[in-house]
């Protein structure tokens, strides 16, 4: 226990690697109280046995243990190319926070973390992964490799988004930069898009298109929408005088956080609807994450989307 307490108030710069590790092994652990139970740390290697197939490579062993039916998959069946995609605008550094640990994150803190475990599933799986970041520019791109070099660099890039301050950036146009990614992967892709999408100029219309070119492509869509719920969805400040700055511009207001928490809350839920019913309506997976909760919403949705992928 007192090993756990040093890892969970560990800095998360310098750190990265290691504490992807334990979001995994964490996950791992606790697979048995998932639609998951069985796979324990081989469950990279079996697909779900669907009626038809042929029986010749359904594992019994792990039927004996799971009563569910699984085949085993081979190294030519089991790679995919998966692609993360970060927004770093000034927004996803909301909270300010001095030393991110494992459980206390802004919103850019948790999508790297959430990253680097998803990097380290990926390695277990030999799947390919490449990054995309953006914020007032397309800042950086790598395409999907599946290199121990390469996994390096990736990780060393997303350390270095924990340290780089973007307040008060210029506009984010997250559509601009999907048109752009949508151009250089060529290649089927399980795409993974880490954003709170304040901005601001969030014109869905342009948002959706850009989504359906990736789709074009018949790349799989997963919309991870990164939020601190407690504040900015459910705004619950106490009630005194505040001055509330919008981190894309610097434009503050004064208020009382009561006299607005109401229309506020309807205005929030209202926008969270929205993107919930055109993701459904192009066939996109909308995910929405807590930085105040755990990573396994994270990782239940790549072993389920990996699943369909494949």
């Amino acid at each position: 226990m007192k090993l756990q307490a040093v890892i969970n108030n560990l800095e998360l710069s310098g750190n990265l690697e290691l504490l992807a590790s334990q979001v995994v092994e964490g996950f791992i652990s606790g697979m048995h109280k998932s639609p998951f139970h069985g796979f324990s740390s081989e469950f990279a290697e079996h697909k779900i046995y669907n009626q038809g197939e042929s029986t010749r490579h359904i594992d019994w062993k792990l039927f004996g243990k799971t009563d569910k039916l699984y085949t085993k998959k081979y190294d030519e069946e089991t790679n995919l190319r998966c692609h993360l995609i970060i927004d770093n605008s000034a927004s996803m550094h909301y909270p300010s926070i001095k030393k991110q640990s494992i459980n206390n994150l802004n919103k850019i803190g948790f999508s790297v973390l959430a990253s680097a475990a998803l990097m380290k599933f990926l390695k277990k799986q030999r799947d390919a992964v490449g990054l995309s970041i953006y914020s007032d520019a397309y800042d950086f791109y790598a395409p999907e490799k599946g290199s121990e070099r390469h996994r390096h660099l990736l990780l060393n890039t997303l350390e270095g988004l924990l340290i780089k301050n973007k307040l008060n950036a210029a506009q984010t146009k997250t559509y601009t930069y999907l048109h752009q990614i949508a151009t250089k992967i060529h290649r089927r892709s399980l795409i993974f898009l880490f954003t709170d999408l304040f901005q601001t100029e969030t014109d869905q219309e342009k948002l959706f298109q850009a989504l359906q070119h990736l789709k074009y492509n018949k790349h799989e869509v997963v919309f991870f929408h990164v939020m601190d719920k407690e504040k900015e969805f459910e705004f619950q400040f106490n009630n005194t005088p505040k001055r509330f700055v919008d981190v894309e511009t610097g434009v503050s207001i004064d208020l009382f956080a009561e006299n607005i928490k109401e229309s506020y809350e309807k205005m929030m839920l209202h926008f969270q609807e929205e993107l919930k019913l055109r993701c459904a309506k192009y066939g996109i997976t909308y995910v929405e994450v807590d930085v105040k909760q755990n990573f396994n919403k994270i990782l239940q949705t790549y072993l389920v989307e990996r699943q369909k992928f494949i």
